[in-house]
């Protein structure tokens, strides 16, 4: 298919895939009369770099991914701890607007139920 299908089917702008493939995260196209051909599977590839990218992967870190499994497994592993850490947040930071939206003090800092929920944010974790 060309660049212009493959952008269509997947969503993905032409100028995107010349730029992955220009860095190595999509393997060189197949020209015929100068044009890039792709086969089918580069729209799979495509899914898994815009995957990998709102796991929040940098573009070293795909590339990384994709190099065999003993290579990656240091960087996936750390990218899980990464993930984790950020769900967390994002769960303190629901938590914290949940409360904001109901809460009936001027200052929500000065709010016992949310001081105590700060408290809780701020005390080491039990589990190991």
């Amino acid at each position: 298919m060309t660049i212009g299908q493959l952008a269509e089917i997947t969503g993905v702008p032409a100028s995107a895939i010349r730029y992955w493939e220009r860095h190595g995260l999509l393997p060189p196209a197949e020209r015929q009369s100068g044009q890039r051909r792709y086969p089918p599977e580069a729209a799979e590839r495509i899914t898994v770099l815009r995957k990998c990218q709102q796991a929040g992967l940098t573009l070293a870190e795909i590339r990384e991914f994709q190099r065999e499994q003993p290579r990656r497994q240091a960087m996936i592993r750390a990218k899980i701890t990464e993930i984790e850490q950020r769900m967390v947040d994002l769960d303190h930071a629901h938590q914290l607007l949940t409360h904001a939206v109901q809460c009936g003090e001027e200052d929500i800092v000065r709010c016992p139920k949310f001081r105590e929920q700060m408290a809780a944010w701020r005390a080491p974790d039990p589990t190991p």
